[in-house]
Parts: structure tokens; sequence; C-alpha cells
């Protein structure tokens, strides 16, 4: 079999919400190697795959040469299939029995980025993301984690408090105060530790969070690589944490998801899933990115008109919801 060629995302959050996707593909050809080309970011996802043949990681280059990469280290054979999420050329450039090539995303299109990603290749119900974790990273979790599981072990809340730009971070004193209420005698998640979870370069970030709680109840876990932390949040009893690829990685493993939304549109974004759920600011994401002057990359938080207590709320319900309350 001359393989499958899986074309997606650079970020994270969307390579999650692709894998879904993947998993159909596969499949439909249950003997293809797999080779994915994605953004380096989220390459560790795919580490896992079974019947991975490789992980091409495009980082971008001038004038479009990561896409000359990918050719050279496509071409020369003839795929069974190439499934290209980013609607680029390169699929036409390449020998292949069929392919799939998803067009750009329409900006007047209000679905669920899983649903619009279904529908573009005809797949209804649209197919769930999901992950494959290798044994070492869950060994690495148990290490990590080990009194974590039920019915006797110590429940942990996740706490992911970084995003990729600063507008969707919810301040960290808030973080600490939600962990405190849920996990307090008498709250859902009563004697729960609470880790955090962040990239090692977003530490200065994370470490408010971590310095605001009890020496006893937190779990510092950020630096993990992402399949680490998958495995990590596999275990979890509650994420919660902010519109980001680790939001999507929790849901994407099962573990119940809060999302906190604010200048992102939940629309597109949620985390998916029915053990998944969202709360978000007053103020709608176009209301607060729509202003003059508005740049992503300069803004601080846009999220201070979300409460602790709506997000505790919040939480409660979902917990309520899937019956994890006390």
């Amino acid at each position: 079999m001359a393989g499958l060629l899986f074309i997606t995302s650079t970020r994270i959050g969307d390579a999650v919400l692709s894998t879904g996707l993947l998993d159909r593909f596969m499949e439909m050809l249950p003997a293809a190697p797999v080779t994915v080309a994605c953004g380096p970011a989220a390459a560790p996802l795919f580490l896992g795959l079974p019947r991975l043949e490789r992980v091409h990681a495009m980082a971008k280059r001038p004038r479009g040469g990561h896409w000359l990469e990918l050719w050279r280290a496509a071409t020369g054979r003839r795929w069974d299939a190439i499934v290209d999420l980013r609607g680029s050329a390169i699929s036409w450039f390449l020998v292949a029995r069929r392919r799939f090539v998803r067009r750009r995303w329409r900006t007047d299109d209000d679905r669920h980025r899983v649903v619009e990603l279904g529908a573009a290749f005809g797949f209804q119900p649209p197919p769930a993301p999901r992950l494959w974790l290798g044994a070492a990273d869950r060994a690495r979790a148990a290490a990590l984690l080990p009194e974590s599981l039920p019915p006797d072990g110590r429940p942990v809340l996740a706490i992911g408090p970084t995003a990729n730009w600063a507008g969707k971070e919810w301040r960290g004193d808030r973080f600490a105060e939600l962990a405190r209420r849920l996990v307090a005698a008498g709250g859902p998640l009563a004697g729960a530790a609470v880790a955090v979870l962040a990239a090692e370069a977003e530490r200065p970030r994370a470490q408010p969070v971590l310095d605001a709680l009890p020496a006893d109840a937190r779990l510092d876990l950020v630096g993990l690589s992402l399949p680490e932390a998958a495995a990590c949040l596999e275990r979890a009893a509650l994420f919660v944490g902010n519109d980001t690829g680790l939001m999507h990685v929790a849901a994407a493993v099962g573990a119940p998801t809060l999302g906190l939304f604010g200048p992102s549109d939940e629309r597109h974004y949620a985390p998916w899933g029915e053990r998944a759920a969202f709360v978000r600011t007053p103020e709608s994401h176009a209301e607060l990115t729509g202003g003059p002057g508005f740049d992503h990359r300069t803004t601080g938080t846009l999220m201070d008109g979300l409460t602790v207590a709506a997000a505790e709320d919040g939480a409660r319900r979902l917990l309520a919801r899937i019956g994890r309350a006390a």
C-alpha cells in the first residue's frame, strides 16, 4: 500500500479537531501506512498513531518553502489517498488514486469546525476528535498522578491558565479562586488535587496560579509534552481552561471539559463532546474584538467580564450533568 497522506492544521486546536476525520479515513484504508503533515506544535499529537509512517512537521518557510519541502518528501510514490484540510495546491502536484481536498473556511459559516469538517467530506454525524496515546505516555501520567483514578483515588482538577494570545487568558487569581471553591469541603471536587498545565515557555504566566494554591494540593505539570499532558488529562475529574489547543486535547481524551470564552467564537471552537461545556463573557467575541485599534498581539486580557461565580456555576452544571457532582 502506498499510504494515506493527511494534511492538517498548523495550530494544535484545529489539528485536534481534525483527528476524528483522520480516524475515519484510516478506517476506509485499513492497511495503509499513514503520513501526517502538520505544524511543528501539533506534530506530537500524532506520534502514537497506529500504522504511522511519518509525521512531517511543516515549519513555515519564506515564499511558501514549507510546501516545497512537503512536496519533496511526498513525491515519487502513488498515494492511495491524499486528504488535504488546508485546500493547498500541493495535493494536485502529487500522484494519488483519490484526493479529498477541503475548501477554505467560509467566514459566514456558523457551524462548529467539527461539523464543518464532517460535512465537507460527507460524514454525518461528524466524526468526534480522538487522540492516540502510547503506553509510555500513560505510564508517565501514572507516575505523576499515582492516586488519581476512582473509585478510591484522589480526584484531580486540571487547570489550563494560558493561551496563545493574552486576550483569551482569564486572570490567574480567578483560576486560583475557582479552584479553591471547587475543591473546598462541600464543593463538587472536595479534596481534589489541582494540576496546572502549560507549555514550559508559558511558565511565567502559569506561575501565579501555582503560587496561589496550597502546597499540599497543587501539582506542577508545566512543561510536559503534549502526549504526556493528554495522558494526564485522561485521568482528570475536570479540566477548566481558556480556549486553547489544550482545551481541545482535554475534550478529545474524554475529560470533563469546561472552556472559558471571550474574544473567540464558541460556535466554532467550543470543546466538543457530551462531556464538555463552555461559559463566556457577557460580551460577544465580536464586541470584544471589533473596537478600533484592536490588535491581538498587543491587547491585554479581554476576559474580565467572566466572573468566578459564572465559571463555578458552569463547572457545577457540567459535573452534575455527567454525574460527577458531590
